[in-house]
């Protein structure tokens, strides 16, 4: 039977749910590309690939586009970050200090409705961008069904298949389990459930010192958990340089946030009173217990790759479940990777730009992505920014380099805004002086790095920095005094 033959028959909001239903439905067309996942890898493709008036479809399962970062990552954490500073701030006495007295409440229930509002209005954006550049969405989840094919199998159960000449895998990641340890994100929860909970923790232990973990951890001290961050490792975020890192740990600790560093968690029981954890030394010795109301596993994170139907054409998987990439491509020609479920960083941006470069190069032209040049930050106060090389890379690698450092202490802005912790460290090469790596943490560190991207994506020297003109007084005066502190004549510090 015909739409049109149906909808006579019907009331006029009947027909306009056939006819939705019907839209969604037929699918029997073919795609330019067809890509699965709506995350930034994802939708930055379709984007791009609209843009470049191709035919192509995103396929995403979740009531919303945006991926994990959007709808319960990057941004829901940052809108937390962000209002349990400004609670922190009013709570402490940061505020009376300045002259503005208030006598702060917490309403966490509104603190979450604000987070939930801001995250709706960016995922409502992304749609809006959708139909601005001619992206379909395909609501559903999809899987490889052989060469050229998706299937994708609607909430309802139905099932579509559509035809692609380029499929991209941009399907994202998932937390790292934890032997031992059930996520129930009752008691015992993961990212997700750390964004969400209703009341504040009245102590809350954090099972790995990476980026997740000290953020979230962030949050719920502020707002007056104490909290306990458990790491296997004897140092917090591997691989971050190893200087900033130690800066990053004596600041937290200052700000309450408690360490035990080299401990593994062996085990966790959850009961509707809390968690009892049995903890070990790394290195082995006897077991203790530590004791909690919640419980969050910030261990890492891991490709989602199953159900994809990789055995359909022949992919496979290395040890750690990412998949191959050679310019983005798999080992099967007209399938292509971005994102976390590829090697390098599981980052935001990093996705976002493997997304550019993938859609250009299914439409024939050249890109390439400069993985040397991608900055990663973490949300703390002070935030933490770095891009390049570290310190111990470089002496791994044998590589002579210089350092310039500058204290935040010695930046008027800085001083008069009252946040003069941390300092930038520029490494650069010893003999031609370029720029191969650069470390902040302290006041609006995510925003300042950009600033050294620029420079290191056109092979800058130090000196190219220290020669430049920067506004007075501002944070960014730290980035020449850096530079300039290379040579030995940093102004200020």
């Amino acid at each position: 039977m015909s739409l049109r033959a149906v909808g006579r028959g019907c009331f006029r909001g009947q027909a306009l749910r056939i006819r939705h239903f019907a839209e969604e439905r037929d699918m029997s067309e073919s795609f330019d590309v067809v890509i699965i996942g709506g995350g930034p890898g994802g939708y930055n493709a379709a984007i791009r690939a609209g843009q470049l008036g191709l035919k192509v479809a995103c396929v995403e399962g979740r009531e919303t586009l945006g991926g994990t970062c959007l709808n319960v990552g990057c941004m829901p954490s940052k809108a937390l970050l962000h209002a349990s500073e400004l609670y922190e701030a009013a709570a402490s006495g940061e505020l009376n200090s300045l002259g503005v007295e208030v006598q702060p409440k917490l309403n966490l229930e509104q603190m979450m409705k604000q987070k939930d509002a801001s995250v709706s209005a960016l995922t409502k954006g992304i749609e809006f961008l959708f139909r601005k550049n001619k992206a379909q969405w395909i609501k559903g989840w999809g899987r490889l069904d052989g060469p050229g094919k998706v299937l994708v199998t609607h909430a309802d159960g139905t099932e579509t298949t559509l035809q692609a000449r380029d499929i991209v895998l941009a399907s994202g990641s998932e937390p790292m389990p934890l032997p031992g340890v059930t996520i129930d994100n009752k008691r015992i929860l993961d990212s997700t459930g750390a964004l969400a909970l209703a009341e504040v923790p009245k102590h809350l232990v954090v099972i790995g010192a990476g980026v997740i973990g000290l953020e979230l951890g962030s949050v719920w001290r502020r707002l007056g958990s104490e909290v306990t961050v458990v790491e296997y490792l004897d140092r917090i975020c591997p691989g971050l340089d190893d200087e900033t890192a130690g800066a990053l740990k004596r600041t937290l600790g200052k700000q309450g946030i408690n360490f035990k560093l080299g401990s593994k968690v062996v085990s966790a029981q959850a009961s509707s009173a809390g968690v009892e954890l049995a903890l070990e030394p790394a290195a082995g010795g006897a077991t203790e217990t530590l004791a909690a109301d919640y419980v969050l596993v910030a261990i890492g994170r891991r490709p989602y790759t199953e159900g994809l139907g990789l055995e359909t054409v022949g992919i496979t998987t290395d040890k750690r479940g990412m998949l191959g990439n050679q310019q983005h491509r798999s080992e099967v020609p007209g399938i292509w990777v971005i994102g976390d479920v590829t090697s390098g960083p599981m980052l935001a941006h990093k996705a976002e730009d493997e997304a550019i470069a993938c859609i250009e190069r299914i439409a024939g032209h050249a890109a390439e992505v400069n993985y040397a040049v991608i900055p990663s930050v973490i949300y703390t106060k002070p935030e933490v920014a770095s891009v390049g090389s570290s310190e111990q890379a470089l002496k791994e690698q044998g590589r002579a380099y210089k350092v310039g450092k500058f204290p935040f202490t010695a930046n008027s802005r800085a001083k008069i805004n009252h946040e003069a912790e941390g300092f930038v460290k520029v490494l650069a090469d010893e003999k031609t002086d370029q720029i191969l790596g650069v470390h902040i943490i302290g006041p609006s560190a995510g925003e300042l790095i950009g600033e050294y991207c620029v420079a290191m994506e056109f092979a800058a020297s130090a000196e190219d920095i220290a020669l430049i003109c920067h506004p007075h007084p501002t944070r960014s005066e730290a980035l020449r005094q850096a530079a300039m502190s290379v040579h030995g004549w940093a102004m200020q510090g």
